[in-house]
């Protein structure tokens, strides 16, 4: 029997027309919030707008019994933060949790990337996330409750070819997060991060072109959004009360607490440095504990389990 744990909660969940967000709508629900389902409708790459698929996921709530209203606005608009969270209040007189979740895709290799594709992508993941989690910040403070559950990827966590925009801004999402965490930690506000390994809209451009790269495909379906699920509602609900400024990575049935950033190695030379010196004895002594040119594949490189 699934519990009430997020009973009398109120979530917004941004991009839940599909994918990853959809099915945390959808657990959200079951799991008794009551839930807005952001989604513009748009294409991969952002373009178009359509409100089916967000009324679709309504539909599919209500019809469980559970309570959902549509919102169509774009969370890389400024404003629309502001228009999302009066929605969940006009709507069910509270807030309690944002799961900032939209997203859209332009890869490019970083030397041929247009001014438009870097700013696109960094409007809907890293502005998109600022927008809608400030909109919400102060009645968070106010009430001394309040979680973000945030997507961020091992793309740019640990690296990811022909995505400096994605990566970027899943980076930066990141370091949004563990502010958040930290400055709003004292009024009992919590914010966390899940970097999802999951077959969507998003990872559906991998290209299949050799047959390494389709099996690399064919694994990835195995880990379906419902996978993230799970995480993103206990994270949303009180038993996470200790639970602050975390990154996590869901892989199937693994979960994963990732690193950040901290020394690794130290020299030093009580005369100081030189760019000579430098040459001759500081980077030979820190190389042997460079970090390796990785993708994010190439760290996760067994199969889910």
């Amino acid at each position: 029997m699934t519990s009430r744990m997020m009973e009398g909660k109120v979530v917004v969940v941004s991009g839940a027309g599909g994918g990853i967000g959809r099915d945390i709508a959808l657990l959200m629900a079951r799991y008794g919030a009551r839930v807005v389902v952001n989604d513009i409708g748009a294409s991969l790459e952002g373009t178009g707008r359509d409100s089916t698929p967000g009324e679709r996921v309504v539909e599919e709530i209500r019809a469980a019994g559970g309570e959902a209203v549509s919102n169509t606005d774009s969370v890389a608009e400024s404003g629309a933060g502001e228009r999302i969270v009066e929605q969940a209040l006009d709507a069910f007189g509270r807030i309690d949790c944002v799961v900032n979740n939209a997203g859209i895709l332009r890869d490019r290799f970083f030397h041929k990337m247009s001014d438009e594709e870097w700013d696109a992508v960094l409007k809907v993941h890293l502005y998109g996330s600022f927008n809608l989690s400030r909109a919400a910040a102060n009645r968070f403070k106010d009430q001394e409750s309040g979680t973000f559950v945030h997507m961020t990827s091992t793309s740019g966590l640990i690296g990811n070819l022909a995505q400096a925009n994605y990566n970027a801004a899943k980076m930066g999402i990141a370091g949004l997060s563990k502010s958040i965490a930290l400055d709003l930690g004292r009024f009992k506000v919590r914010s966390n991060c899940i970097a999802p390994f999951a077959w969507s809209r998003m990872v559906s451009s991998i290209p299949t072109d050799t047959p390494e790269q389709a099996a690399r495909v064919e694994k990835i379906k195995q880990m379906t959004p419902a996978k993230i699920a799970p995480l993103a509602v206990y994270l949303a609900s009180d038993g996470a009360r200790d639970v602050n400024g975390q990154i996590f990575t869901v892989r199937n049935n693994e979960i994963f607490l990732m690193s950040q950033p901290r020394p690794v190695r130290s020299v030093h030379q009580s005369e100081g440095w030189t760019p000579e010196s430098i040459a001759e004895h500081g980077m030979p002594a820190l190389k042997s504990s460079f970090v390796p040119m990785d993708r994010s594949g190439d760290v996760f490189s067994w199969d889910p389990v």
